[in-house]
């Protein structure tokens, strides 16, 4: 056996994002990319160190202004990817007025010093959050976040375990890529990752991992599957024992969203076991789904609830771990304690995240102008037999293609030849598992734009499909 075959069968499962090496990425870059971008493509792979989804890059960026990219070659694209961050559209006026404004003000606050911005913003977050989360830490990343959340899980549990989902994303951290299911987190190269934490089949109705079907609309039939997801979780709860806490987004990414019911299966088996629930909202809060957060849908309260990625507004990096008041139990220790946890630029930059997406109501933008495209969507699966599943839920939306709707054989390499005719059109977004085209728009996107997209989107499947 030679060692390239070895190579090859080390490499992780295709699911974050995009494949950076096929012949089809080559040659849209021949065709697309001028020599000053390439030049500085080649400075880009020099002088980085380089990791599987973010390099070599793409293309390079030029601007960005709402809901727009424009890249090197000055090509403007309708931004459906975003990384999650880009909730009120890049380059908010109001933000980078709030931003400049603040960096006089006060630039940067010693830990041992309280600032107004900083305790502004974890009093907002207590208001516009579920339940009776209410004591809150911040940090500069998700990743941190997640493991900050963790911490006080352990400790107000005494225990150490966790139950999480396979393929989910929770951040790169040694905790988070611990708890994390996708296999470009937990490399062997990488070494043994945190004891105890454990994982079931997620929730994901049109690939159930328990093999029952959905009908035409990608809804499970309950009297059959008795949600199994969740009773698993309970399984596992129930024989694993000493858990801490299920840690689980929500509203998959990917995306899926839950069946009916389950989290409200899965919030009473955590009471019964004395685990807690963690909700990690890093990409979904803010209004991603059309409510403010995920876990509204199901009116479902975690007892730690993850932000990040949006928080910032696009423009600086925070993040937010909200706890219940009773969790406030590791007072002699340090959870966090990180340099810019409480710097007065990144949390007014979050404060004015958040008034803005209250005054401009975006959620109720990306409710409406979600629901009409997931109508359209709809519409383009009933059209095309190219498309399997459409599913979502406000501005987190996603068409899976198949080759064969009955055997959901998944159509990766259509999927990519769609993406990069996308690209040639002025749409940008992202595939993820290798077959699923994921659209997490910014929440200002208008129904005209929503349109354009789906033009394009309508266009490219058409195309495909006709060979």
């Amino acid at each position: 056996m030679t060692l390239g075959t070895e190579v090859e069968k080390t490499r992780p499962h295709q699911s974050e994002g995009d494949v950076n090496f096929s012949p089809r990425r080559k040659e849209w870059a021949a065709k697309n990319i001028d020599s000053t971008t390439a030049a500085l493509l080649k400075r880009d792979a020099n002088a980085f160190l380089h990791q599987s989804v973010s390099s070599p890059c793409l293309n390079s960026i030029k601007s960005a202004e709402g809901a727009y990219i424009i890249d090197g070659q000055g090509r403007r694209y309708l931004d459906f990817h975003g990384n999650n961050v880009h909730h009120i559209g890049y380059g908010h006026p109001r933000l980078k007025a709030a931003i400049a404004k603040q960096m006089d003000d006060l630039s940067f606050a010693p830990r041992r010093f309280a600032c107004e911005p900083a305790v502004e913003l974890a009093e907002k977050l207590a208001e516009i959050s579920p339940g009776d989360l209410s004591k809150v830490l911040f940090a500069t990343g998700g990743s941190d976040a997640i493991e900050m959340a963790m911490k006080v899980a352990r400790a107000k549990t005494g225990r150490f375990k966790t139950i999480s989902f396979w393929d989910a994303f929770h951040g790169a951290g040694f905790g988070a890529s611990s708890i994390g299911g996708e296999q470009l987190f937990r490399g062997q190269a990488i070494g043994p990752l945190l004891p105890g934490t454990e994982h079931v089949a997620p929730y994901a109705c049109y690939r159930c991992p328990y093999g029952f079907e959905v009908d035409a609309n990608g809804q499970p039939n309950q009297q059959v599957c008795k949600t199994t997801c969740a009773n698993m979780i309970r399984y596992v709860l129930e024989k694993e024992g000493n858990v801490a806490a299920v840690i689980a987004e929500p509203a998959r990414a990917v995306p899926y969203t839950p069946p009916p019911g389950f989290w409200k299966m899965v919030r009473e088996a955590c009471n019964d076991a004395g685990a807690l629930l963690i909700f990690d909202e890093i990409p979904t809060g803010l209004g991603k789904t059309g409510r403010l957060f995920a876990c509204d849908h199901d009116d479902v309260t975690p007892d730690i609830l993850v932000m990040g990625k949006a928080l910032g507004g696009g423009i600086l990096p925070i993040a937010a771990t909200l706890c219940r008041p009773e969790l406030d139990v590791l007072g002699d220790y340090a959870i966090g304690h990180y340099t810019h946890e409480k710097n007065p630029v990144t949390t007014r930059a979050a404060l004015t995240t958040i008034e803005i997406i209250e005054d401009e109501g975006l959620v109720e933008n990306a409710a409406t102008v979600g629901a009409f495209a997931l109508e359209r969507m709809q519409d383009m699966k009933d059209k095309y037999s190219l498309i399997g599943d459409v599913r979502g839920r406000g501005f987190l939306l996603g068409l899976e293609l198949v080759t064969d709707r009955d055997s959901k054989e998944p159509a990766k390499d259509e999927a990519e030849e769609i993406l990069y005719r996308a690209f040639d059109a002025g749409l940008s977004f992202k595939t993820t598992m290798g077959n699923v085209l994921t659209l997490t728009p910014s929440l200002i996107t208008t129904k005209e734009q929503m349109d354009f997209a789906l033009d394009v989107l309508e266009d490219a499947i058409r195309i495909v499909s006709s060979r």
